[in-house]
């Protein structure tokens, strides 16, 4: 397990052959270990979504939009 800031308020965690976005404390993001990349579908600040769509950045048409209780399983998945 991996814990890495990228930027202000901005952290991936990597682990079990993924990485996970987080926006502050909440995680917003993932790149599966398929390779498949996805999203939360709840709305968050004007910030969150910027530091979203930045991480994403070049992927972002084969992004899959999903609940956030998908990306909160894949935090416990890292425990």
């Amino acid at each position: 397990m991996k814990i890495k800031q990228i930027a202000s308020n901005q952290t991936e965690l990597t682990t079990n052959g993924m990485i996970i976005l987080f926006s502050y404390s909440t995680p917003v993001a993932a790149m599966l270990p398929s390779g498949r990349y996805v999203k939360t579908r709840t709305k968050y600040s004007a910030t969150t979504t910027k530091h979203v769509n930045k991480w994403l950045q070049g992927v972002a048409d084969s992004v899959e939009v999903v609940d956030q209780s998908f990306v909160d399983n894949l935090t416990n998945e890292a425990a």
